[in-house]
């Protein structure tokens, strides 16, 4: 029998507080600058959904993807926001990464934490990777 194919996904959402209104405004153009240098990758980079939402306040930027988004992009935004902006404390995020159909290692997430005062990784963890080598006994 013929496989079905299946649709890989990473889904996320979370917030920045970039303190003012004015600077939610002014990431929107770092955002759009972003995204074309994205556009101009080949292949172009998947990217996320951004917007200013008034639900969660004038100065926190919504980011957030159900289809397929790319924490990268999410991580380098968020890093030229805290360079702009002056921003720093400790940030993160988690994604998923989910399929539309039951596949062996398909599903996984991650999250990751950045200093933004310091424009650097705190920590990270991808439970893909992390999964196999518990498994094979390389982690406690």
């Amino acid at each position: 029998p013929e496989a079905t194919m299946a649709d890989y996904f990473t889904h996320f959402s979370c917030l920045l507080d970039v303190r003012t209104p004015d600077n939610a405004a002014r990431a929107l153009g770092l955002y759009n600058d972003l995204c074309a240098q994205s556009a101009s990758e080949d292949p172009p980079s998947d990217g996320f959904l951004l917007s200013v939402d008034p639900a969660h306040g004038g100065s926190k930027l919504w980011m957030r993807e159900d289809g397929t988004g790319d924490p990268q992009r999410v991580i380098d935004f968020v890093l030229r926001c805290a360079d702009a902006f002056a921003l720093t404390g400790r940030w993160g995020f988690q994604w998923a990464n989910t399929c539309s159909r039951p596949r062996i290692n398909a599903f996984a997430g991650g999250a990751h934490v950045l200093d933004l005062g310091q424009r650097d990784t705190v920590a990270w963890i991808g439970t893909h990777g992390w999964l196999d080598d518990t498994i094979r006994g390389g982690r406690p």
